[in-house]
C-alpha cells in the first residue's frame, strides 16, 4: 500500500493492534468496519479478508476522480495456470 500512496499521492495510514483490542465493546462502538479491512475514503474496500492490489489500486483511483489503471498483461506461465 506504501507503494500506492506513493504512486497517486495519498496517504495511507496503516493501524495495527493486538486482537483483542478489536473485540473489545468500545471498538464495535466506533462502527469501524471488522479488522483486517481496508478503507479508502469512507468506503469500505474489503472487511475481514485481503483485497488483491489491482482492484485497490482500482478503488483509489475512483476515490481520486481518475480512470481506472490498465489491466495488467498476464505472463506465460499465469495463461496456461488459470486454464
Amino acid at each position: 500500500m506504501p507503494r500506492l500512496g506513493a504512486k497517486y499521492q495519498i496517504e495511507i495510514e496503516t493501524i495495527s493492534k493486538p486482537k483483542a483490542e478489536y473485540q473489545r465493546d468500545e471498538y464495535f462502538e466506533l462502527d469501524l468496519p471488522v479488522a483486517p479491512a481496508v478503507m479508502v475514503g469512507e468506503e469500505i474496500a474489503v472487511e475481514g479478508s485481503d483485497i488483491a492490489e489491482e482492484s485497490l489500486e482500482a478503488l483509489i483511483c475512483n476515490h481520486l476522480g481518475l480512470a481506472p489503471p490498465e489491466p495488467r498483461k498476464k505472463g506465460i506461465l499465469s495463461r496456461f495456470l488459470t486454464r
